[in-house]
């Protein structure tokens, strides 16, 4: 019943041992504790912090059950952009001529990559989503790059071996692993033994962006985490233990060393989530001994090097991350504890400049780390550190004073004011109300926080603080995990869940979890859609305590172990002193109160990097759940700017009637589109077929025919690409899962759909010169989309500008422009819940539900993916703040109540379900907007992002009376469309015409 926690943290390493049998009592079964600086060899940090732990506690080392370990050393690298820890890393890509619209790399920060980014390349393979291969790999391919890669010396900078990820287009979906696992293979051949190769497919889940973002940052780090891992088994040798050693991931589970070495980045947030679990088990809320006044908590853990913060709910558990997760502004896929990290802590390095007023100084966010007792100037080194400040102002007593007694008094006020702002700015972004919260205070490093912050009403430390994030690895669980797909056909989905969450079972037994405690927590069914063999993805974990006599792969039984284990005279750290310089992540840090767009004398608006942005927001909310996501479009677009071309969108007042705008969009599924990134030739390639088709040699711009998700942002990477104008206009209004749900098909104006072209952008592309109905376009074009991958570049015919006011949304890039720019208001006001009343100042609607999804159901009919989420409204313990707040607008639902929105790719109507109503309560259908918002981020979810446990926020936007208030809108756009013949539409607002951006801003 002995457990040891171990964290190495960049300055300290803490370790913890634990009575399990005494864990009720008043010192939580704390027999002994200790903190030792994190030294070059971490396996002598280690030795040191465990030995003090077993001889203070007099526990002899064969007693104790498994050692924890959790560490922040591995992100502590990628947020300061250390180079000595940080490697060059070869992506090659399985694509075929897809993707490169949208290259590795074009989301991280600059500091990162270029320190990362060693190499480049694009081969043919990658597999389409019903897994026929969009080209078989290309082994030639693969050589001819593996050559390339050797000449340029894309090796590991700290141990000799080659970095290679290999990234393929639904490479999750390859059960039989005949891309990115034959490429692995070849490449082993070509480039040794020595090679480290990373497949995508172990590291992240579906959408190529964020699993290869997460596989880069895998690679890069991975020799330094292998050689931090073996100083660990080193020093349970030194020390004679021989319990299983286990590391402790992002979700707060174990995992053994062999797995870490693996995948080291599932580590990377376990200091965090340790922290939060260690205070949380430290100062009671597991047991609910201390409630906050029900509201939720602030966990601020101030290391040497980072300071992490999460929120803790009142039930003693964190909050969960939002859909996407965002490590040193390079977003990934993972699910994991919202904990957000900043370079601040006792070790940061303050740095000095002259100014008229005095001397100013900066602190971080690079660190002396576990050097601190060495080069802090109160240890008798040479830098001044966050640590030497506090000393200085005589709230701390430690090291030798005398050494920091002269410091200039401008230095030190101007110092502990950074460390003061750093504090509550990082405290303020996690907080979704401005009002005052409880920071719950862990770390050795949390000596250099003020006694007082702004934005913080209480700030309390539990016992033993200093050492939280060890109590947590201790107490942590084991989980076991299946992510499989399984094919339906002739099977029950119940019945493989069952099987699967047995298996799940056996996984979690076979990690040393106790049978008695396991609980399936997740069960995901995601059905892969446009496919006729009924496949469908399913992810089933399983989490139990730790067994008192767990019993995994020991040191010597770990058939890993020998790779493991340190070489001798291995170096432990290659001493450079090389660093990145970390830029600002979050943005250029516009004032958006008196932002600007530039808007020209001849009234054409030049689009800035902020304005798309906003416009990329407020498409997410139009999208309705669908249209795709506008983030790779976004990054698209903004790659041209950064290229030096325009993106300019001009106002349907200032064109002649009869000028020619060209429709772009593209057609198939979400969750192709979050694969399958563009190439650039699809939509291009469309156009130029139905433009030659209809002897047109030119055209006067874009327009979208949807403005809602990422086809919203199509026509501004067109337009980019072949220097024409966007008209502030749709075709829309939102986004529809048929092609004939646009204006001009629900209204059949001449040409409105037809002559149109399609196209995969591999060179097959289809003109369809005509159609007997509007349906037979959706039709005929679906099949042919389901043929070429499930998504194709598609160009209806050409409008004119005067078509394209009568049957179209007018300045609807507006609109998202300015829902964009309400979101971002909020965000910099830290108001998360005053998001749905922002939105609804700029168009009528109401926020209809704010709650946490409980339900997620989906399946695949006649290629679209229909289903229903089912949000159910917070428990007290779950609530952000239970404070009254004026701008939460959304009506008060008893604790049944739960609100269910039924969705065909987009959201189609919501409705309240409750055991004290007969008859569920419609509270609004199509043609208004259905939205869900994420609750942290305010970002709008599309459908395939629903998944168990996210908050979210549910908000209804009036629809365009061209839908609301015709026969021909609500019978191509209204509930009937969608066969839901027994509802009636009511709308549920008056819709507000958009203010034009040009309008209001020419005169500025």
């Amino acid at each position: 019943m002995f457990r040891i926690g171990v964290d190495v943290g960049g300055t300290n390493t803490d370790s913890v041992l634990i009575d399990i049998a005494r864990s009720r009592e008043s010192n939580r079964g704390v027999l002994s504790f200790h903190k030792a600086p994190t030294t070059l060899n971490v396996s002598d940090g280690i030795e040191a912090a465990v030995r003090s732990v077993l001889e203070a506690s007099g526990v002899a080392p064969d007693r104790i059950s498994c050692l924890s370990i959790g560490t922040t050393a591995f992100i502590n690298a990628v947020l300061e952009a250390d180079a000595r820890r940080l490697a060059r890393v070869a992506v090659i890509r399985l694509c075929g001529p897809y993707t490169r619209q949208c290259p590795p790399f074009i989301d991280f920060p600059n500091c990162l990559r270029v320190l990362m980014q060693g190499y480049v390349a694009y081969i043919d393979g990658g597999l389409e989503i019903d897994g026929r291969e969009i080209a078989p790999l290309n082994e030639q391919q693969l050589v001819e790059e593996c050559k390339i890669i050797k000449e340029k010396g894309i090796r590991n900078v700290c141990m000799a071996g080659f970095l290679v990820v290999l990234s393929g287009i639904f490479s999750p979906l390859d059960s039989s692993g005949k891309q990115e696992i034959v490429a692995r293979d070849t490449v082993y051949r070509e480039l040794g033994s020595t090679v480290n190769v990373v497949c995508s497919r172990d590291v992240g889940q579906l959408g190529l962006l964020e699993r290869e973002n997460a596989s880069i940052l895998n690679a890069s780090i991975l020799t330094f985490a292998r050689r931090t891992i073996r100083g660990f088994q080193q020093a349970m040798h030194r020390l004679g233990l021989r319990c299983p050693l286990f590391l402790t991931q992002n979700d707060g589970t174990l995992t053994c060393a062999a797995s870490a070495a693996r995948l080291p980045i599932r580590t990377f947030a376990s200091g965090p989530t340790n922290s939060m679990r260690g205070a949380a088990f430290l100062a009671g809320l597991d047991e609910g001994k201390r409630q906050f006044d029900g509201k939720s908590v602030i966990v601020v853990d101030v290391g040497g090097t980072t300071t992490d913060v999460g929120v803790l709910l009142s039930s003693g558990f964190p909050r969960q991350s939002a859909a996407f997760i965002e490590i040193a502004g390079v977003r990934t896929n993972f699910s994991m504890a919202d904990v957000q990290s900043i370079g601040l802590g006792g070790g940061s390095r303050v740095r000095t400049t002259s100014t008229p007023s005095g001397m100013r100084a900066t602190v971080g966010p690079d660190s002396v780390g576990h050097n601190i007792t060495n080069d802090a100037l109160v240890f008798g080194g040479n830098i001044l550190t966050a640590t030497d400040i506090v000393i200085a102002n005589g709230r701390v007593k430690l090291g030798d004073t005398e050494k920091v007694s002269r410091l200039d008094s401008s230095i030190v006020s101007s110092a502990e004011a950074a460390v003061k702002k750093h504090l509550e700015r990082i405290i303020d972004k996690m907080k979704t109300s401005p009002e005052d919260i409880t920071v719950l205070l862990v770390g050795g490093g949390s000596i250099i926080a003020p006694a007082k912050l702004s934005g913080v009403r209480e700030i309390i430390r539990p016992p033993f603080f200093s050492v939280a994030n060890a109590v947590g690895a201790a107490m942590a669980k084991v989980a076991g995990e299946v992510d499989t797909i399984e094919f339906l056909e002739f099977r029950s989905l119940s019945s493989v869940v069952e099987d699967i969450k047995e298996i799940a079972i056996r996984k979690a037994i076979a990690s040393g979890a106790d049978p008695t405690t396991i609980k399936i927590v997740e069960v995901t069914n995601l059905p892969v859609q446009y496919v006729t063999n009924q496949a469908t993805r399913i992810i089933v974990k399983s989490a139990g305590e730790l067994a008192p006599d767990a019993r995994v792969f020991s040191n010597e039984e770990d058939p890993d172990s020998d790779v493991l284990l340190p070489a001798s005279g291995e170096e432990v750290d290659p001493g450079r002193e090389e660093y990145g310089h970390p830029d600002d992540i979050e943005g250029s840090g516009i004032d958006i109160d008196s932002y600007k767009p530039d808007i020209r004398a001849d009234r054409s608006w030049y689009i800035s990097e902020t304005d798309l942005e906003w416009i990329a927001d407020g498409c997410g909310v139009l999208g309705t759940g669908g249209g795709g996501s506008p983030y790779p479009p976004f990054l698209i677009a903004r790659q041209m700017l950064r290229e030096g071309k325009h993106i300019i969108v001009i106002d349907a007042d200032d064109v002649p009637e009869d000028a020619v705008f060209v429709r772009c969009t593209f057609m198939g599924s979400p969750s192709v589109s979050n694969e399958r990134l563009q190439g650039g030739n699809e939509i291009p390639t469309s156009i130029q077929a139905v433009l030659r088709y209809q002897g047109l040699g030119d055209f006067a711009g874009t327009i979208s025919d949807e403005i809602g998700g990422g086809n919203g942002i199509q026509p501004m990477i067109v337009a980019a690409e072949m220097g024409k104008p966007v008209l502030d206009a749709d075709l829309m209004g939102r986004a529809y899962p048929n092609m004939y749900q646009s204006l001009p098909g629900a209204y059949n104006i001449p040409n409105g759909l037809a002559p149109c072209a399609i196209s995969d952008g591999i060179g097959n592309t289809i003109i369809m010169p005509s159609a007997s109905n509007s349906h037979s376009v959706e039709h005929i074009l679906r099949i042919v989309t389901t043929e070429m991958g499930s998504k194709s570049g598609v160009s209806m015919a050409p409008l004119s500008r005067k078509a394209c006011q009568e049957y179209g949304i007018a300045r609807s890039v507006s609109q998202a422009w300015r829902i964009g720019r309400a979101l971002a208001l909020c965000r910099k006001r830290n108001d998360m819940k005053g998001i749905p009343s922002a939105i609804l100042e700029i168009q009528n609607g109401s926020c209809l539900f704010i709650g946490k999804i409980v339900d997620v159901h989906r399946e695949v009919r006649k290629g679209f993916t229909w289903g229903r989420v089912t949000i159910a409204p917070l428990r007290e313990d779950e609530e952000e703040d239970n404070s009254a707040s004026s701008q939460a607008s959304a009506p008060q639902y008893g604790p049944e109540d739960h609100l269910v929105i039924p969705f065909q790719n987009e959201n189609l109507y919501a409705y309240i379900e409750s055991p004290s109503i007969v008859e569920r309560k419609v509270l609004v259908t199509v043609p208004d907007l259905i939205t869900v918002l994420d609750s942290q981020s305010g970002t709008a979810l599309g459908t395939p992002e629903y998944r168990y446990g996210l908050r979210v926020t549910v908000i209804a936007l009036a629809g365009d009376p061209k839908w609301t208030k015709t026969p021909e809108g609500l019978a191509c756009g209204g509930p009937t469309a969608f066969g839901l013949n027994d509802l009636a539409f009511t709308p549920m607002a008056e819709y507000t015409n958009a203010e034009s951006v040009i309008t209001q801003y020419a005169a500025c």
